[in-house]
């Protein structure tokens, strides 16, 4: 058949539309504007709009129709382009949704904005008509399709699901997407993984207690905690890494952290000092003590509590120094005092504070005398050392206030500031006898809680004022400088919290890996579909 001009598309298009109740009679008119995709750029714009309009009239020529209106979505010209995926909701009927959903996150690989817009607004309408059909498409090609779609679909998921109306993000709907979402996590990149927690956890269905222990368990799987522990492989490190910072938030009094706080106490903190970093200039032992510190505070019954208090204290004992012995003159046998490490107490002394709570006689009945007496001289020793800390740190920071607080200098003063407060109370809590688990701080690189005001303890101590410092607890007279000289730039590299993200995802795990997912197929764009 030859291919119709411009004056015969409008002449067929007239008697489609004059036809009114009887357009399925003029069947031949219908398949020249179909024709129309073979001609040039004026007749091909003229079929893109005409082929969507009559539709629905011809269920017999469906395929034809669609596989036209494809050719034109792929046609060299971009304005020609534009119209025809702007039109592609209109084919979106019943059983043809599916193709159509399925198509338009294929054409998603566009790198013209104005295009990649337009099959967003065209998705975002058909979800509109058919949620769990246009996510049948999109999963369709997150499982199956190339890895630009693949990757695409995931974040059109990410950022789009949570602008649908609840009445078109039905419990019903949700569900499909758990269900379809735990396939697609059988093979993952690491970044992959987190946009996932991402769409997951802003389920309405999720929200739930229930909801969130399935999150947890579903992360928990991801991190193979049944899997022996490596340290000296990056990527092993790294996906434990990702997948406890995507279980934290989900913890809760009624959620709980022991099967990772297990893991960590049995698993990390043994091979802490000879954990390999996934990425360059991360201090990646902080990184894991900061994790573990967190979900400290949600754990729960643990099997071996005893067992594994034990390993936390015996790596607190690591950070915590006994005073260095003196010569014969009172000064320093030594040539130098030990480092203390503020950011690493800080984490350990907490999970140790929050786990003792569990088992609150650990230091009394469980440790022999010899034992909790060094124990307490470390903690006196290090005392000592942090009062003369947090003096230098009031006075430095005395009297200044907005933008002079905004300096990088003075911003690692007033966190410094906080661990050294956080530690003390915690240290002092241990002195009690027998000793206290009941003061309650906030880490120092989370954001103070409202509740937290109501603690016996004034949130001044936190932050600079005008009035004078106080005078430290008095202790052994002797010249403070003597006992510690505080080390500088201790807290510079480590303020964050853990913020890093592995682009390359985790390889070597599952199946294909976290990255290393399988060579997809290279064929024509969409024509295969059919």
């Amino acid at each position: 058949m030859a291919t119709p001009t411009v004056e015969e598309l409008y002449r067929n298009y007239g008697i489609l539309a004059d036809a009114k109740d009887q357009v399925e009679q003029h069947r031949d008119a219908y398949q020249v504007i179909l024709d129309g995709v073979k001609g040039g750029a004026k007749e091909k714009r003229l079929a893109a709009q005409f082929i969507p309009k009559f539709f629905k009239h011809f269920p017999d020529l469906a395929d034809p129709a669609i596989n036209a209106q494809l050719d034109l979505c792929e046609d060299e010209d971009v304005s020609i382009r534009r119209q025809a995926i702007k039109e592609l909701p209109q084919f979106a009927t019943g059983e043809n949704l599916p193709r159509v959903a399925d198509i338009l996150t294929q054409l998603l690989q566009s790198d013209d904005s104005a295009e990649f817009n337009l099959v967003n607004n065209a998705l975002l309408c058909i979800f509109k008509m058919d949620a769990k059909g246009t996510l049948g498409g999109l999963f369709t090609q997150i499982l199956q399709g190339e890895d630009i779609v693949r990757e695409r679909a995931i974040k059109f998921l990410s950022t789009k699901l949570k602008t649908i109306p609840e009445e078109v993000l039905t419990k019903e709907v949700e569900e499909y997407i758990f269900t379809e979402s735990k396939k697609v996590l059988e093979d993952v990149t690491g970044e992959e993984f987190v946009l996932f927690m991402k769409i997951l956890s802003g389920l309405k269905s999720l929200q739930t207690v229930s909801g969130r222990q399935q999150l947890v368990e579903l992360v928990a799987e991801q991190a193979d905690l049944e899997q022996k522990f490596n340290p000296a492989e990056p990527d092993c490190v790294d996906r434990l890494l990702q997948c406890t910072r995507q279980a934290v938030p989900l913890f809760s009094k009624n959620v709980h952290s022991t099967k990772f706080v297990t893991y960590f106490c049995e698993h990390v903190l043994p091979s802490l000092s000879s954990l390999t970093s996934p990425v360059e200039g991360l201090d990646i032992q902080l990184e894991v003590l900061k994790l573990l510190a967190e979900m400290s505070s949600f754990c729960g019954d643990m099997e071996k509590l005893e067992s594994n208090l034990k390993k936390l204290f015996d790596k607190l004992l690591e950070y915590m120094p006994l005073p260095p012995e003196e010569a014969e003159n009172g000064e320093n046998a030594g040539n130098e005092e030990p480092k203390l490490q503020f950011s690493y107490v800080e984490c350990l002394l907490y999970s140790f504070h929050q786990l003792g709570k569990k088992l609150p006689d650990f230091l009394t009945a469980k440790l022999n005398a010899e034992k909790l007496k060094d124990f307490k001289i470390r903690l006196q020793y290090f005392a000592r050392g942090l009062q003369v800390y947090i003096r230098q740190l009031r006075l430095a920071l005395q009297g200044k206030t907005g933008e002079a607080l905004k300096t990088d200098e003075n911003k690692i003063k007033v966190v410094a500031l906080k661990i050294t407060n956080n530690i003390n109370v915690l240290i002092k809590d241990l002195f009690h006898i027998p000793p206290s688990y009941k003061s309650t701080v906030t880490l120092s690189w989370k954001p103070v809680q409202k509740a937290d005001a109501g603690q016996k303890r004034s949130s001044s101590e936190d932050t600079p004022s005008n009035s004078p410092p106080k005078k430290p607890t008095a202790g052994p007279k002797r010249d403070a400088r003597q006992i510690y000289n505080p080390p500088s730039g201790k807290y510079s590299g480590n303020l964050g919290s853990f913020s890093y993200e592995q682009r390359g995802g985790f390889r070597g795990g599952r199946g294909r890996g976290w990255g290393g997912r399988g060579n997809r197929s290279r064929g024509r764009l969409l024509k295969g579909f059919f």
